[in-house]
């Protein structure tokens, strides 16, 4: 107990050391523009606690998070999962059209809604779980590859004569529209904000709660760390490596395919390329990095993240560039990284030395016995 609280300080530490580095750094940029940090900071930090700016910034968290624990349960098992952008634009093209065209009672409308997403982000992670476990590819290789075909058979599948369906005097091509029985609404958390925050938050906070309890209190998640920290190892101990790799992947894709639930059923109520843009599933590879694969870290991560976007839109009206926020996401990301794995290596030392000290000490000496008289 009391190496795993040193260990969370110094964690908690590192995280703290490596944003002042960041900010450090971002600040210098500044310098060097000529323009003043705490003015900077002074203007992201007042729009980005506005109330408006408090919702889009807990929704974006929401989609963040979901993208992040995706990502995370394949770092798990030591995977690589760049696929979750292809994944979950694909099923929320697909549970879009299906929500839209299927008539179904208020409430299964919806569960059938995510219960198809789901199903289709893990059959499309599962092609690249089958290609690794029976032909030897690499995870990141066919991810990467499996996201150019997602995007191209989505175009495919948005003809006007297939899925598509043209908006009356508009351009636009989407999905048919999801009916009010489909919706999921919105929760009034926020007061004075014009807006409610994605009633699928709660989907969300499920989802964190099941991995974090899956992962620390099941055999399953057990063999999946194990597996994750060494393939041999878990395999000579009895583990399925190969099923191992197959049930995680197909989870993160299941997850992935979670990502677009909370815009599609709460806000857009239709799947358009427009608004469902590819570059979630790298924010998520960020995220989950920033978080240590955790649901706890990386709800602190997603927002974090979430405000950072959202002050940046403060600073082209004060003609800063508003890039300087993507650099400062990349140090923090970079810097958090390193900063984890000295502490790593200073706990690995520490336990060596103690382990060391521990084989170099005398035995005790044996109890005298005692005369019977």
């Amino acid at each position: 107990m009391r190496d795993r609280l040193k260990r969370l300080l110094l964690n908690v530490f590192a995280a703290i050391l490596a944003g002042l580095f960041a900010g450090g750094v971002t600040s210098l940029i500044l310098l060097a523009r000529g323009d003043s940090p705490t003015f900077v900071i002074s203007q992201m930090w007042d729009f980005g606690t506005q109330a408006s700016s408090e919702l889009t910034i807990v929704n974006s968290a929401t989609v963040y998070f979901l993208s992040a624990i995706a990502v995370a349960i394949g770092f798990r098992m030591n995977l690589f999962n760049i696929g979750v952008d292809g994944q979950y634009r694909l099923a929320a093209m697909l549970a879009g059209a299906f929500a839209g065209s299927v008539a179904l009672p208020n409430g299964l409308r919806q569960v059938a809604t995510i219960i198809v997403a789901m199903l289709v982000g893990a059959a499309w992670a599962g092609l690249v779980a089958v290609l690794k476990v029976y032909r030897g590819v690499s995870e990141v290789i066919s991810t990467i590859m499996l996201n150019f075909i997602a995007t191209s058979l989505i175009a495919y599948l948005m003809r006007p004569t297939i899925l598509g369906h043209r908006q009356a005097a508009s351009n636009d091509v989407t999905t048919k529209p999801i009916p009010g029985s489909g919706q999921v609404k919105g929760i009034d958390l926020i007061p004075h904000s014009g807006g409610k925050v994605y009633g699928l938050i709660v989907l969300a906070v499920i989802v964190g709660v099941v991995f974090q309890f899956g992962i620390s209190r099941t055999r399953f998640g057990f063999d999946l760390r194990a597996a994750g920290r060494s393939l041999t190892a878990a395999q000579a101990s009895g583990v399925n490596v190969k099923k191992m790799i197959i049930v995680s992947l197909l989870l993160s894709g299941a997850v992935a395919g979670l990502v677009g639930m909370p815009a599609l059923l709460g806000d857009s109520h239709s799947f358009s390329a427009i608004t469902f843009q590819s570059g979630l599933g790298f924010t998520g590879i960020a995220i989950a990095l920033l978080g240590r694969n955790t649901p706890i870290g990386i709800a602190f991560a997603a927002l974090l993240w979430a405000f950072l976007d959202q002050s940046a839109t403060i600073l082209d009206l004060n003609a800063i560039p508003k890039e300087i926020v993507q650099i400062t996401q990349g140090i923090v990301v970079l810097s958090v990284v390193i900063a984890y794995e000295v502490v790593r290596r200073v706990v690995l030392v520490q336990q060596q030395r103690r382990v060391g000290r521990a084989l170099a000490a005398p035995p005790p000496a044996p109890a005298a016995k005692e005369v019977v008289a």
